[in-house]
């Protein structure tokens, strides 16, 4: 029986923040893959929920050596890369990541994750709610629907230019507003859903 790795790098939105029920969209991949091995006698896929809450891809390359080191199956593993949402928000009048950095960080990072696996994922960022433009958060952030576009555009340039898969979930957010939270960037619970729908088929091909 093979035992395939995938682990989830992100912040609050891979986290699963605002789904108190449910916990967001790895945690239910994660009650998928494994009430299949459980209950379905599936191959075994381990699911890591590796998001934390308002990093950007500055700590993503602080751990992300590291975290992959400590989670690599002999067998099989894929790694997913869900960042952009907190690096393109503006604070205290200054970019929390440039673009021209967002761009380094995240090719640096596709890097690490090659080394164990050719399976690697890159997810674009969600659009914002209209209600949240050009809105000062309670974090402190200002995002505009014109940086998600630009910095969409990188993770674009990136996913091409490192070979590795571009997984757009922006179109299927675009002008629904109700897949949202009440805060406008975090999904709400249909949100998650409509996420974890659209990984699972990469999830499903190591099940068996």
């Amino acid at each position: 029986m093979k035992s395939t790795n995938c682990l989830f790098f992100g912040d609050s939105i891979t986290f699963g923040e605002y789904d108190g029920v449910l916990g967001g969209w790895v945690d239910a991949l994660k009650r998928y893959s494994y009430d299949k091995f459980y209950n379905a006698g599936k191959d075994e896929v381990n699911v890591f929920n590796l998001g934390i809450g308002g990093e950007t891809t500055e700590g993503l390359l602080r751990r992300v050596e590291v975290e992959i080191a400590a989670r690599t199956s002999v067998e099989e593993n894929l790694v997913f890369f869900f960042y952009g949402a907190n690096d393109l928000a503006i604070k205290n009048g200054g970019e929390v990541v440039s673009i021209d950095q967002f761009n380094l960080n995240l090719e640096k990072a596709i890097n690490i994750a090659k080394k164990i696996t050719d399976k690697v994922y890159l997810i674009s960022i969600l659009p914002i709610s209209s209600k949240v433009e050009g809105v000062l958060s309670p974090a402190g952030k200002v995002r505009t629907s014109e940086r998600v576009l630009m910095y969409n555009e990188v993770v674009r340039a990136v996913a091409s230019r490192c070979k590795v898969e571009l997984i757009d979930l922006y179109p299927l957010f675009a002008d629904r507003e109700e897949l949202l939270s009440k805060d406008g960037i975090h999904p709400n619970e249909r949100g998650y859903e409509v996420i974890s729908e659209v990984i699972k088929p990469y999830i499903d091909k190591y099940l068996g």
